[in-house]
């Protein structure tokens, strides 16, 4: 291992470790949002109210030495609300752009789901460009961008479905659930466990990050990975059930978080098994049941399953 990866390796296992002092019982999803995060993607984190999905945000953007803001999604919640508005200084007879929420190193995006499908479309183009189109003018978004959105089960009331396209701009979609009992009886036993959260120290800075989001992008992907990477996306294709498979942008998808998973393991070539790591959380929010369909519909483990490695 080269002296760059190595030392790559032992910044994010410290990062992840204090991650995991606070978000207990969950080192593979906290392993997880910290390879979106170097891979340069988003993060969907689905699951009940209360099992930790907005201390997980704040611990990540803490450890990782990034600014840090969270937006209380809510259906009156306008596009404004999240992207700012200009405003008239009688003092300069000038408008001045009050910059919104959006433009922080770590957006925590609450219950994305709670508000009108116009109101979610305010992140596209953040998530897609790095930057946002505010009356006219293009603002760039700081560097790294990183968004983490949290959405409560279909089922509850007072949710609407996240388009297609929105889950699209998300790299990965994790699901904490409740944790094992003996890291549940820790959070009891621990009375100051918020303290812990704001006491945490930075392990990295955003030039840190910027570097190894720049050695992920540098990891090998060999003629044989790209193969079983098509073979998986080939497969969904055709596969009776689904309203259409994996698209071309999906494989890329899975390619840069098999990049970033190989790095997190201190490797310089992607292996089959980090694509088998990443393959599930980034491409299972992207399989859709077809409608018309009486099959139920083959999941992420499915394709795995039935495609064999190159």
């Amino acid at each position: 291992m080269p002296y760059e990866n190595h030392s790559v390796h032992r910044q994010m296992h410290d990062a992840i470790a204090a991650v995991d002092r606070i978000i207990l019982g969950k080192s593979l999803e906290t392993r997880l949002a910290s390879c979106c995060l170097i891979a340069g993607g988003h993060l969907l984190v689905e699951d009940l109210p209360g099992v930790g999905k907005t201390t997980l945000a704040l611990a990540m953007a803490r450890v990782y030495g990034l600014d840090y803001k969270r937006i209380q999604f809510t259906s009156d919640l306008l596009p404004a609300d999240i992207l700012g508005v200009s405003i008239f200084d009688a003092s300069t007879a000038r408008f001045r752009f009050e910059a919104g929420p959006i433009f922080s190193d770590v957006l925590l995006a609450d219950e994305i789901n709670r508000a009108s499908p116009k109101t979610q479309s305010a992140l596209l183009e953040a998530m897609a460009e790095g930057q946002v189109t505010v009356e006219g003018e293009t603002r760039p978004l700081p560097s790294p961008y990183f968004v983490i959105a949290t959405q409560n089960p279909r089922d509850q009331l007072g949710t609407y479905p996240l388009p297609e396209s929105q889950l699209d701009r998300f790299l990965m979609r994790v699901s904490l659930g409740y944790p094992p009992a003996e890291a549940e009886l820790q959070l009891l036993r621990d009375s100051d466990h918020r303290r812990m959260v704001d006491d945490l120290a930075p392990v990295l800075d955003r030039e840190a990050v910027h570097a190894i989001q720049a050695a992920v992008a540098a990891v090998h992907v060999s003629e044989a990975a790209a193969r079983y990477i098509l073979a998986l996306v080939q497969h969904s294709r055709s596969l009776p059930g689904l309203r259409h498979g994996l698209s071309p942008r999906a494989g890329l998808a899975i390619r840069r978080a098999a990049q970033a998973w190989a790095l997190l393991e201190g490797r310089d070539g992607v292996l089959p098994e980090d694509i088998q790591q990443v393959f599930a959380p980034v491409a299972g929010h992207r399989l859709h049941a077809s409608a018309d369909s009486e099959l139920e519909a083959p999941t992420a483990r499915d394709i795995l399953s039935a495609v064999a490695i190159p």
